[in-house]
């Protein structure tokens, strides 16, 4: 969940003269007063761990963009996510069983959700289309015959965009509900694509129009229920087309919404449309305008205005519909039992099932609204932190409750396993971060309170010497308004900096081993700030190049040394740069490591001197000499992430994790009690852990602990020390 869910792009603006940032250095930005007016009350720390690769639950956190009922079978429904891949519905357990975590790193595009569709005639098939990026890989479909246990790749290459601007709109791959053999695809690049052998060939549609808009392209596909070759599809800025022929020509509807959303089809044949100017209907070759009767909508066309988007149409009864009209953090929900001649607003009361959730979080962007075909009174919605499900939605206020488990979508920036104190602290996007006690329950709450915190925490680090105090970095990307803040009892309460550099985003932080109050702070694509009195006033780093551009990513250039609290390291374009005067200034100390654009610099718990950098392709590096000199450690074929942690029994070094390839074995996730003379196996290839890890941390408290960050499917935990 990187960017807006309509498509809103936020720029930063970072002061890039020195003067500017001598300027910047004296000016604070109103960011004072302590995060958490009351302590949280930390659960029990957790002893006792399953086996194997797990997700540390957080409860959500990310944006579900679509939602998914069978009509034929009860609570049997799936979701699709921005980034975070697709899940089934598990009534018995009332959780999200993820299906497609057996992509690997290098398919990790296919945790983009661009599309899901199900079989109507065979409930066990269901279709996605996987694809994150445009300017990435190219995307394709899937078919699963078993509920999304298994998938077969069909033979569709085409660029996708599952984390794409309007992905929470649309219905782009659907099936037809009277011949199972016959499926559609709306690309947003590459037009109308056909498969005509259930999903696993497809061929172009030839003459369909080329979408005026190529980032959105054809948004949305509908068939008529009743007639068989009746199928209506929406070129975004551009007007709906409809087929007679079941999708061999088109022919354009006149005076049709030109940004249209959603597209459904009523059992007597009434097309339904909501779009950026209302809600419309379709039948007998006339359009009818049935937007709800209120002055306060702006009825403004293009991406940036929130739509009308979700719409359902009641499977028993053609004249029921529900449609919802959306503003950033309020989303009005409006009920018609007579085609949409008259409309009533459903107020809502919520039942909220994770602590850490404001309750404003509830149909917060909204992307699907769904009458249950099933159950009377039960509709589901899904928006971008979750799935809401009521089933009393035909009383006067309904009550929603969210259901998150299973669904672990949260971005990770950075994760730290203190000595003491919590097993894990997290850093996120959008949802700021956690402390956790436990990895099998939902934190009680972020970092900050609720009306006084970060949208997101870039960088966490301790004090090597005095774990209980911590700093950490971020800030509102969306308002260009950062800061750090710091913490005197292991993460349970934050005071903010009484001062940042105004608009400059933070990038990594590293306290001093000894020094709790002199910490380091990189900004995006400017040089380093130093502070010796806990953030209350800065100084400029000398003899460091420029850091990299933020937010999104991850590399870790910037560590202190775990003993000496004057010392700190930083790599950049294969030099090593060492200070010795608390991080006020830096020399090069080593320019003969290779460059590489994905690298992680990290000192070795207990040992001054010992600096460790790896450089993925270019394997793992080590120094024992405060990084004047390097040799690279032996069998470690490629480095993509590591970490240290507790050491194992009857071991005085630390054990040492790996995520990457050793020799002669496949890429995996390995461990080692000797420091990389030996390694261990600790992988599973039915969950690789593929949607772009992040960051590795290792328990200091517990050995045999790990953990790894990703990129949209949370966070993943294992303890192979009671294995």
């Amino acid at each position: 969940m990187n960017s807006h869910p309509w498509g809103l792009n936020w720029r930063i603006s970072v002061p890039k003269s020195l003067a500017l940032l001598a300027v910047a250095l004296l000016q604070p930005i109103a960011l004072t007063g302590c995060f958490s007016p009351e302590p949280i009350q930390p659960q029990a720390i957790q002893t006792e761990f399953p086996s194997g690769w797990n997700n540390v639950a957080v409860g959500g956190g990310g944006y579900v963009t679509g939602l998914y009922l069978h009509p034929q079978v009860p609570n049997l429904g799936y979701i699709r996510t921005d980034m975070g891949g697709f899940y089934r519905w598990d009534p018995t357990d009332t959780r999200w069983i993820p299906l497609t975590d057996r992509f690997t790193r290098s398919e990790s595009g296919y945790y983009g959700g661009e599309a899901l569709a199900l079989d109507p005639n065979h409930p066990d098939r269901v279709y996605i289309a996987a694809g994150k990026y445009l300017w990435a890989e190219p995307g394709t479909i899937f078919k699963s015959s078993d509920r999304g246990q298994t998938w077969v790749q069909s033979d569709l290459r085409l660029p996708m965009g599952g984390n794409e601007e309007l992905r929470g709109a649309g219905n782009r791959l659907v099936v037809s509900p009277h011949d199972s053999n016959l499926l559609l695809f709306g690309s947003r690049q590459n037009g109308l694509w056909r498969s005509i052998d259930a999903g696993m060939t497809w061929n172009p549609v030839p003459g369909f129009p080329t979408p005026s808009d190529s980032k959105i392209g054809i948004l949305a596909i509908a068939f008529d229920p009743n007639r068989a070759n009746q199928i209506y599809a929406n070129v975004y800025g551009d007007r709906l087309y409809e087929s007679t022929d079941g999708g061999t020509t088109w022919n354009p509807l006149a005076n049709s919404p030109s940004h249209a959303f959603k597209l459904a089809v009523a059992s007597d044949s009434t097309l339904y449309v909501t779009h950026a100017q209302g809600v419309s209907k379709y039948l007998q070759e006339s359009w009818q305008d049935i937007t709800p009767p209120q002055n306060h909508f702006r009825r403004l066309i293009g991406r940036e205005t929130p739509p009308f988007n979700g719409l359902s149409i009641h499977p028993q009864n053609p004249q029921e519909l529900i449609v919802s009209h959306g503003e950033t953090t309020r989303t009005q929900l409006y009920h018609s039992r007579d085609g949409g001649v008259t409309w009533t607003e459903k107020k809502s009361q919520i039942n909220n099932t994770v602590p850490w959730w404001p309750d404003e979080y509830f149909s917060n962007h909204l992307s699907a609204l769904e009458f249950d075909p099933i159950v009377p009174g039960r509709v589901w919605l899904s928006d971008w932190y979750g799935v809401w499900k009521t089933d009393n939605f035909n009383e006067n206020r309904p009550v929603w409750t969210n259901y998150t488990q299973g669904h672990e979508q949260v971005v990770t920036f950075d994760l730290v396993s203190p000595p003491t104190g919590a097993l894990l602290l997290s850093a996120v996007a959008d949802v700021e971060g956690f402390y956790h006690s436990r990895l099998d329950q939902i934190p009680p709450q972020r970092f900050g309170s609720e009306r006084d915190s970060f949208q997101e925490t870039y960088s966490l680090d301790y004090a090597a010497q005095s774990p209980q105090h911590l700093v950490r970095v971020g800030g509102d990307r969306w308002n260009s308004r950062y800061g750090g803040a710091t913490s005197a009892d292991g993460g349970l309460t934050w005071q903010r900096f009484s001062q940042f550099p105004e608009e400059m985003m933070p990038m990594r932080v590293a306290v001093s081993a000894t020094n709790p109050q002199q910490f380091v702070v990189t900004l995006s694509e400017n040089q380093g700030i130093q502070t010796q009195d806990n953030g209350r006033s800065w100084q400029q780093v000398k003899g460091l190049p420029d850091s990299m551009k933020g937010p999104w990513k991850w590399s870790q250039p910037l560590a202190a040394d775990s003993v000496n609290g004057n010392r700190f390291y930083y790599y950049q374009d294969g030099r090593v740069y060492q200070s010795q005067d608390g991080g006020l200034s830096f020399a090069p100390t080593n320019q003969n490591l290779p460059e590489s654009d994905w690298y992680f610099l990290k000192t070795m718990p207990g040992v001054e001197g010992e600096v460790w950098v790896s450089l993925n392709e270019h394997g793992l590096h080590r120094s024992p000499d405060g990084g004047e000199s390097f040799f690279k450690v032996t069998g470690v074929e490629r480095a993509y992430l590591f970490a240290f942690g507790k050491s194992a029994p009857g071991k005085e070094v630390p054990a040492l994790y790996l995520y990457g390839q050793v020799v002669n074995q496949p890429e995996s996730i390995f461990w080692s009690p000797d420091l990389g003379e030996t390694w261990i196996d600790i992988g599973e290839s039915e969950i690789p852990i593929g949607n772009q890890p992040n960051v590795m941390e290792a328990s200091k408290q517990q050995f045999g602990l790990v953990f790894i960050g990703t990129n949209g499917r949370g966070i993943y935990y294992r303890a192979i020390g009671d294995e």
